[in-house]
C-alpha cells in the first residue's frame, strides 16, 4: 500500500520556504530569524508557520542590509543556488538600496585603521601610552 501524503503546491510554510531559498542555511536559524522580527510578510510579523504563496511580499532584514523580495515559486527542497534564486525576485528599489549602502559601508574610515598601513614605532608609544593609561 502505498503511503498518502497531501502536496499542496499552492502554499508552503514561511521558515522552509526561507531555507529552500537559501536565505539562511537551516530552518532552525530561518524559524529564530522569523521570531525575531527580522522577516516580514506583506509589512506585517509573521511566525515560522505561517504559510506564504506566490506573490507574497518579504521584507528580510539582515543587518545592515535589507532584502525586499516577491515570491515566484515554491520548494519543498533545498536545490543548488541558481535553482533557488528563481523561487524570488528582488525589487529594484531593495537592490539599489543595498548597493548604496554597500559603498557607504566601504567609504567609512575604520577606527585605528589608516591608508598607510601598520603603525610606525611612533604610532606604537602613543597606542601604548594610551592604553597604559
Amino acid at each position: 500500500m502505498a503511503k498518502q501524503t497531501s502536496t499542496d503546491n499552492t502554499s508552503q510554510r514561511l521558515d522552509k520556504w526561507l531555507w529552500a531559498a537559501r536565505f539562511y542555511k537551516t530552518r532552525s536559524l530561518a524559524v529564530e530569524a522569523v521570531n525575531g522580527g527580522k522577516v516580514h510578510l506583506n509589512k506585517q510579523r509573521v511566525k515560522p508557520s505561517r504559510n506564504i504563496k506566490p506573490n507574497d511580499i518579504l521584507t528580510i532584514s539582515k543587518p545592515p542590509y535589507e532584502h525586499v523580495v516577491e515570491v515566484l515559486g515554491l520548494s519543498n527542497q533545498r536545490r543548488p543556488a541558481p535553482e533557488a534564486q528563481q523561487l524570488y525576485q528582488e525589487t529594484e528599489e531593495s537592490i539599489a538600496k543595498r548597493e548604496q549602502l554597500r559603498i557607504e559601508i566601504k567609504n567609512q574610515p575604520l577606527g585605528f585603521r589608516h591608508d598607510k598601513g601598520r603603525p610606525n614605532k611612533r604610532d606604537r608609544r602613543h597606542i601604548i601610552k594610551f592604553t597604559r593609561q
